[in-house]
């Protein structure tokens, strides 16, 4: 059996108006937390794309990034009935991650 070490997650995150991105890390918490905070650079600051709504385990990065680029080819609809499948209520299934954040909320540096 491989340590989740190895393991890789691709996730769905969106905004509150339902912008969605797609992505794959090795590190969902340390990811999850770049976009929350506004880290990292691009789309997801820009809209505000922070609420993770969707996400998978993988056993290989290989197997994760071609569930990612399938993900990304998905139309808008499939990729919303994949997510409404496990999280019909799209919750922010990292909520409660980060409790400091909970109070002052995602950082909204402009870029």
């Amino acid at each position: 059996m491989q340590s989740d070490l190895f393991r890789r997650h691709v996730y769905i995150l969106a905004s509150m108006s339902r912008v969605l991105y797609v992505g794959s890390t090795a590190d969902s918490h340390r990811r999850v937390y770049q976009h929350k905070n506004g880290s990292i650079e691009g789309f997801t600051r820009r809209y505000q794309v922070t609420r993770l709504v969707y996400f998978e385990s993988h056993r290989s990065i290989l197997a994760a990034l071609e569930r990612e680029r399938e993900l990304k080819a998905w139309r808008r609809s499939k990729k919303i009935d994949l997510i409404e499948t496990h999280n019909a209520g799209w919750l922010d299934l990292a909520a409660d991650w980060f409790p400091d954040m909970r109070e002052q909320g995602p950082s909204l540096r402009s870029g």
